[in-house]
C-alpha cells in the first residue's frame, strides 16, 4: 500500500496505508496474492498449500504487529475505520528488530529450528514488556497531571525511538494538550514539557471557509491523528499532530 499515493493530495497516502491491505478480512486474499507471487520460485521443495499457509502465518501476523505501534492500523476495515494503536513499540524500532533478523538468518543459514524458537521468543517478551511499560509510562502521565491540578479524561503514552525506557505522555485540558516525557526504569522520572491549544478553525483559521478542500483536509488529518491537532507555534498555518511533536 505504500505505492498508493498523489502527487496532488498527500493524504491520500495517510489514508490507504495500513489500510485494507491490514485488515483482519484481508487476510486470506493478501496470503493468496503472495502465494501467486512466492509459488514459482519454491514449487519444487513446497506445495502449494504450505506456500499458502506460510503466506497465511505471515499475513495475520504482520497488521497485528503494526497495531502494536502508535501510527494506527484499520484491523477492522471496512466495518470500522478505527485505528488500532496498542503503543506498545515505536514504528521503527531495531531493537526489536535486529536480534529477531539475526536469530531467523541464523534458523535459515543452520537449519536448527531452536533459534526460530528463541526469535518467537524474543518477539513475545518484547510485546509484554512494552505493554508493561507503557501501563507504567500512562499512570506517570497521570500523575503528572494530577501535580498540575488537571483531571484529563485520556493519557496516551507513546515509546521513543529505539527505547521502551523513554515515553511521551500526552493529555488534554480545557483546551490545551500537554506533552511531557517520562523515563519508566525502577522508579519513574519526569521531564516536564509544554503545551499547545487544541486547534478549533473557528478561532484559530477563521478566514477557513466550510466545505472548502482545505477545510475538508483538516477533517481528513484529524482522523488519522485521532483528533489530536494543533497549530504549529512556529508557524500559524501549519496544523500539526501532537502525537509525532518532538517538544
Amino acid at each position: 500500500d505504500v505505492l498508493i499515493r498523489s502527487s496532488v493530495d498527500p493524504l491520500l497516502f495517510l489514508e490507504f496505508h495500513r489500510q485494507f491491505t491490514h485488515s483482519l478480512v484481508f487476510i486470506p486474499i493478501g496470503a493468496a496474492l503472495c502465494t501467486a507471487v512466492l509459488f514459482p520460485f519454491v514449487r519444487r521443495r513446497c506445495r502449494a498449500r504450505e506456500v499458502y499457509l506460510y503466506c497465511l502465518l505471515g499475513f495475520a501476523t504482520h497488521g497485528l504487529l503494526d497495531a502494536c505501534t502508535s501510527y494506527g492500523t484499520q484491523l477492522y476495515w471496512p466495518f470500522s475505520n478505527y485505528r488500532v494503536a496498542w503503543n506498545s513499540m515505536s514504528i521503527v524500532d531495531p531493537l526489536f528488530t535486529l536480534p529477531l533478523l539475526v536469530l531467523v538468518i541464523l534458523a535459515a543459514r543452520r537449519g536448527r529450528v531452536r533459534f526460530a524458537r528463541a526469535a518467537c521468543v524474543w518477539a513475545a517478551l518484547f510485546f509484554a514488556l512494552g505493554l508493561v511499560q507503557r501501563e507504567r509510562a500512562e499512570a506517570a502521565g497521570y500523575a503528572i497531571a494530577r501535580a498540575r491540578d488537571h483531571a484529563p479524561a485520556r493519557v496516551e503514552a507513546k515509546p521513543a525511538f529505539a527505547s521502551l525506557l523513554l515515553w511521551k505522555t500526552i493529555y488534554e485540558h480545557r483546551g490545551r494538550y500537554y506533552v511531557d516525557a517520562v523515563r519508566v526504569g525502577g522508579t519513574p522520572v519526569h521531564f516536564l514539557g509544554q503545551s499547545v491549544p487544541r486547534l478549533v478553525l473557528a478561532r484559530d483559521l477563521p478566514w477557513l471557509e466550510p466545505g472548502t478542500q482545505q477545510a475538508r483536509d483538516v477533517e481528513r488529518f484529524r482522523w488519522f491523528s485521532q483528533d489530536y491537532l494543533a497549530l504549529d507555534p512556529r508557524s500559524p498555518f501549519e496544523v500539526i499532530d501532537i502525537r509525532y511533536s518532538m517538544l
